[in-house]
């Protein structure tokens, strides 16, 4: 086995050891919470998670076995169910909120686990040869991506949904 299939099958393992914690991390968070958005937020983060998770034990499975790398591709998901999700969440809960400090604890710990995932995959992809791997880790750090912005947009909601609303709604507070 050569350098370059020895770091790939190593990479592989360390982003399928990434992906387990993070779902296991949401589903314990989405157990846990009492609050709707944060609940439905880290379970559908944690799905995500295990389907990255089987791609990552897919390709492994092909290489070890000395197949080339599978055209396993991302679903195109691009962060639209969690978009769907915060905004029904959002139009439920309004700004009358009640979250624990912790939940929003457990938020930024999960921003932080996007952002360590995403350059991973990023820098992973910078050093690919192979244009499939190339892309299939594009997809995958656009995934993570998506997963921290919806992660900080949440955060900002919850912490303060009366200036997120103004924010985002364009709430004009000039009496006209």
């Amino acid at each position: 086995m050569d350098n370059e299939q020895t770091r790939t099958l190593e990479v592989l393992q360390l982003a399928v050891r990434t992906e387990v914690d993070g779902q296991e991390f949401y589903q314990k968070v989405s157990q846990k919470s009492s609050n709707r958005l944060v609940k439905e937020l880290f379970q559908q983060l944690a799905n995500e998670e295990d389907v990255h998770r089987r791609k990552f034990e897919e390709i492994y499975e092909a290489l070890k076995k000395g197949q080339n790398w599978p055209d396993v591709g991302i679903p195109a998901e691009k962060g639209k169910g969690l978009k769907s999700l915060f905004t029904e969440a959002t139009k439920a809960l309004g700004i009358k909120i009640k979250i624990a400090e912790s939940e929003l604890e457990s938020i930024k710990m999960a921003m932080d686990m996007e952002i360590k995932s995403y350059n991973l995959y990023h820098s992973r992809s910078e050093e690919s040869t192979l244009p499939v791997e190339k892309r299939f880790y594009d997809a995958l750090a656009g995934e993570e991506r998506g997963h921290h912005l919806a992660l900080l947009d949440s955060y900002e909601y919850l912490s303060d949904p009366v200036g997120w609303f103004t924010q985002r709604e364009h709430w004009s507070l000039d009496g006209a």
